[in-house]
Parts: C-alpha cells; structure tokens; sequence
C-alpha cells in the first residue's frame, strides 16, 4: 500500500491509502519526491473544476526517480534518474495526435483530473511521458517545468519576438512566469491584475510595468507604454470573462492573443473588433515539446525558481495547504510539497 492524497468530493481532501502500483510493460514506476499544488487543484477542491470526477487523487505537477524502466523511456534515462513527469497523457490515434498536437488530443487524460494524479508516494506512468532533469535544481524547484511549460505554450503561440509588448492578465504562477518569460525573449511585458500585492511583488522581481484596472485607466495606461499602437500581444491567464473580453482592447492592430485562462462559463466577444484589428487569437492548451525549454530556463536562472515558489511544505501537509490556498489564494503564489 502507499499513501495518496485524495479528493473524496468538493471540500473533502484527505489522506487514503491505495495499491502499491502494479506498472505496465510501456510503463515506469516513480517514487515520487515533489509537488506542486495548481489551481486546477483548487479548483477540483471547490467542486468548480467540470472535467474532475470523484473520487479523485490529485496531482499533475511531479518530480521523482525511476524505480522500475518500461518500453518507450526517452533514451538517456536509467533506474535511479531524477526525471520530470509529463501529466499529458494522450491517445496517439485522433486526428491531432497524428499531425503532432498531442495537447489537442481528442482523448487528452490529464493526471488528476481525468484520471488518478501523483500526489501519492509512488505511480506508475507511460514510459515516454518522462523527461530527465538538471542536476543543478533541488526537486521543489523542478516541481515548476510543468506550470513554466503552460507560460511557455502561450509565448510560443503567439510567436513572441524581441522588441515587442507583451501584455499579460493575471499575475499568479502562469501569468508572472509568461511575463518573466516574455522578458527573457527580448520582449517587454506589461503585467495586469487586481491585486496590488501581486503586482508590487512583480515589480519587485523585475517587472516594470503593472497594472491594477481597478485603480488604473488600464487602456490609456497601456497606450502610453506603448506608445500609442498597444501590444502587440495579449495573454489571457486569469480565466475571468471581463479579462477575455479586455484582450481586444488590449491588442494592437493587427496583434495576437493567447487564451490560456479558462472561463467558467461562456464568453460573448465583439467579433466586429476581432475583423476590424485582423487579430490572431490562439486557444493555449496544455503544452507541447516544451518541457526542455522550461527545465533550461530554471536550471540556467533565467527564470529564478525561488521568484516563483512562495512555500515549500512537507507532503504530509497538502490536505491543510489545499484548503489555505482556496480560502486565501492572495497569501499563496505557488506553493509545492516534498516527501
């Protein structure tokens, strides 16, 4: 038997124990050594998260050591390795996964959601779904690829480039991280949330431009930074319908958005600015192919994981930590747990 951590239903989280895991031919099995907790946690915590079923083990942002090697394991990794865990697991038959966009898969399984996560002491998982990690980063930092890949997918969607102005709403984990992100391409990012200790904070660590729209007339704010043409790109990271809605206004002409946020409930937009602006507007699921680019950014400091982690606690303190974090997400930017 090993030990998970378990949603029993909204607001029920506790420990349970469960079969050691039995692994297929294809698979691996991992002990587990961190975690993170997401906000697709929180939300399957508040019973708002329509893709979880209960009971649910939670957990998609992990790092472990291969106990056990399966058919399929990326050349390079051995019994003992420290690696990475893709949570992304996909059918390789639908149509996306034949033309490479695995994150679009029709029958996309994502560990703790979908199906049973890794907060628990050892999984088993499909042996090509792992990728080795820098030796240079403690596990509680490499926690981070995962979410840094969601940031990444987003930049990478809308081809982010050198010189230009990245507009970013929300500024938890994903958005602050797009923003670092954006900085690191050459890019110059204009961070926006409603919380004016997250934007301080921002600030604090590099950001120069924030906004609380609020407090801000956060259009003609955005004009002046810019110069009069706005940004050439929008991320969308909140998952709050006003914010969807203020990516059009936000844009330049001829601008791109990313919607990585995810709205609880349906979005009317003015398609009459999205024909007048000719904008791009890309959905940003998941990630695809961008783990490596996100264990380079930590592990050489262009992102500096300590900026991202705000706590690190033991994992025998998940159940309490889950339910802090949904009754005062302002006191947390990420927080992730170790055996």
């Amino acid at each position: 038997m090993v030990k998970s951590v378990c949603l029993n239903n909204a607001l029920l989280v506790d420990f349970k124990e469960v079969d050691y895991p039995k692994k297929a031919d294809n698979e691996v099995l991992i002990k587990v050594e961190a975690m993170g907790i997401c906000g697709s946690d929180i939300g399957a915590y508040r019973g708002t998260n329509p893709l979880v079923t209960y009971p649910r083990i939670l957990g998609h942002e992990l790092v472990g050591t291969v106990l056990e090697t399966g058919i399929g394991m990326p050349d390079g990794i051995s019994v003992g390795d420290r690696i990475v865990v893709e949570p992304y697991v996909y059918c390789g038959h639908c149509y996306p996964c034949s033309i490479g966009l695995t994150n679009c898969c029709e029958n996309l399984k994502v560990l703790g959601v979908h199906i049973d996560g890794g907060m628990q002491e050892v999984i088993a998982h499909p042996a090509h779904l792992i990728v080795k990690a820098p030796n240079n980063l403690p596990p509680e930092h490499l926690v981070l690829a995962e979410p840094l890949t969601i940031s990444l997918h987003a930049i990478h969607r809308t081809k982010v480039k050198a010189g230009e102005f990245v507009t970013v709403i929300g500024a938890g984990a994903i958005g602050l991280m797009a923003a670092l992100v954006a900085q690191s391409y050459g890019a110059t990012p204009i961070l926006i949330d409603i919380l004016d200790d997250r934007l301080a904070y921002a600030q604090s660590i590099g950001i120069t431009h924030v906004i609380n729209p609020l407090k801000q007339d956060d259009i003609e704010t955005i004009r002046q930074i810019t110069q009069g043409k706005m940004s050439e790109v929008v991320i969308e990271a909140s998952g709050a319908n006003s914010a969807v809605q203020n990516t059009l206004k936000y844009v330049s002409f001829a601008g791109r958005i990313a919607l990585t946020g995810w709205p609880k409930t349906e979005t009317p937009l003015p398609t009459n600015i999205i024909t007048f602006k000719e904008l791009d507007i890309y959905g940003a699921r998941t990630s695809k192919g961008e783990f490596e680019e996100a264990l380079m950014l930590l592990s050489t400091g262009k992102i500096n994981p300590h900026h991202i982690v705000s706590q690190v606690i033991k994992f025998d303190e998940l159940p309490q930590f889950i339910q802090a974090q949904s009754e005062n997400p302002e006191k947390f930017l990420k927080i992730n747990a170790i055996f």
